[in-house]
């Protein structure tokens, strides 16, 4: 049923990085997310009411907030629809992700307001009438967020929206949820223990934990978290495949929304080669980059010395001296200025964001270790933090 109600209402369903496909899909997942749970909503609210059950109908107001979270994502994909504009130069696609803390924010309001009104059953308990309707509107309701559960999650791994995965494990949170419900109401016809209360709060702890990991899901990217490590080390195979780069450096990747990445890096060439051949060949992958992998790159290029064995001995001996005092550093941009008296070693030292040792107990380190090499040696050292990816340069 899922790739029937695809091929009937998203058209070029399989151009999945296009933004107005990807739009398509969102709006189907909201769409059915909507109907499907209104029409659970009024089921579980019915048979609630009438058996005066808390954890029924907190069950049934679970699914009005999945509804209504329905509405905000499928508003989130049409607004990330949009194109750039001129407040907006990178374009509207991190609307998802705001669309998701919205929904994360509503879920975890409802689990607390839920959980107090457990806790009050809990404490002042009353009867519960449990009929067959009762256990036949719960049994379909876990059959149908089945259902939900496995829709959602295939058109999530189809566009990589995170949003939409949160939505398919909401609904795995809710089958486990109703199926609490049912198990309580199913207790309360075949003995005279009443746990309507407790399960109500077991809803409420779910609707809680969901909530938490849409918040975290959703919040990550908007924060500005660490590219994927698939995604840094495709680029730079990428780029490293051309054997006139010697090394690359300071990649940085910004996410703008799903299908909007743009990213920058420094690339290291012959300074001895033709300036307008490297510059084209930069020109070249710049534009493959886009075409393969749909990422805006910008490539700075930056030319080292490599024919010359004097400036290539000393970048080696810096790059021993600098892995002594940390094995995960490594450097970048080497320059040689020698002199009589002293020579000036100018380079930049990569150092892990986690790194606990501060910039200036690093450079001081560093240069202690060079100077026991020659007193003569003077480091000329900028520090760069970041994520750290084994680049495979071809030099040292």
């Amino acid at each position: 049923m899922a790739s029937l109600l695809v091929k009937a209402f998203v058209r070029d369903c399989e151009q999945v990085g296009d933004t107005r496909v990807r739009a398509r899909y969102g709006t189907l997942s909201g769409a059915v997310g909507i109907a499907a749970n209104v029409l659970l909503f009024a089921a579980k609210l019915a048979v609630g009411t009438l058996a005066g059950s808390v954890s029924i109908v907190a069950d049934a107001v679970n699914n009005l907030s999945d509804a209504g979270s329905s509405i905000i994502s499928l508003l989130g994909f049409k607004i990330s629809e949009k194109p750039a504009d001129r407040d907006h130069p990178f374009g509207h696609g991190r609307t998802e992700y705001v669309a998701g803390l919205i929904i994360a924010f509503l879920i975890l309001l409802l689990g607390f307001e839920l959980g107090r009104t457990s806790l009050d059953k809990v404490l002042h308990p009353s009867p519960v009438e449990t009929s067959a309707v009762t256990l036949a509107v719960l049994a379909g309701s876990i059959a149908c967020k089945v259902w939900l559960w496995s829709f959602n999650r295939r058109i999530g791994k189809a566009i990589s929206s995170s949003t939409i995965l949160a939505t398919a494990q909401d609904s795995l949170n809710d089958v486990v949820a109703t199926s609490a419900v049912l198990a309580a109401s199913v207790v309360s016809l075949l003995t005279p223990l009443n746990l309507d209360g407790y399960m109500g709060l077991a809803v409420a702890a779910f609707i809680l934990f969901s909530g938490y990991g849409v918040a975290k899901d959703t919040l990550n990217p908007l924060l500005g978290q660490a590219p994927d490590s698939a995604l840094v080390g495709e680029i730079s195979r990428k780029v490293l495949s051309h054997p006139q780069v010697l090394g690359i450096h300071d990649l940085m990747v910004h996410n703008y929304g799903p299908g909007r990445i743009f990213a920058s890096l420094h690339a290291e060439v012959d300074s001895s080669a033709d300036i307008l051949q490297s510059h084209d060949l930069i020109d070249n992958i710049e534009k493959d980059l886009a075409q393969e992998m749909g990422i805006q790159m910008i490539i700075h290029m930056d030319p080292i010395v490599t024919n010359n064995d004097t400036v290539n001995a000393l970048r080696q001996t810096a790059l021993e001296c600098v892995q002594r005092v940390r094995s995960d550093l490594s450097i970048h941009d080497f320059r040689a200025v020698l002199g009589e008296t002293h020579s000036n070693l100018i380079f930049d030292v990569m150092v892990p964001v986690d790194c606990p040792v501060k910039n200036h107990d690093l450079c001081t380190q560093i240069e202690a270790q060079l100077r026991e090499v020659d007193p003569r040696y003077n480091a000329v050292i900028t520090v760069d933090r970041g994520y750290q990816v084994d680049y495979g340069e071809r030099h040292g």
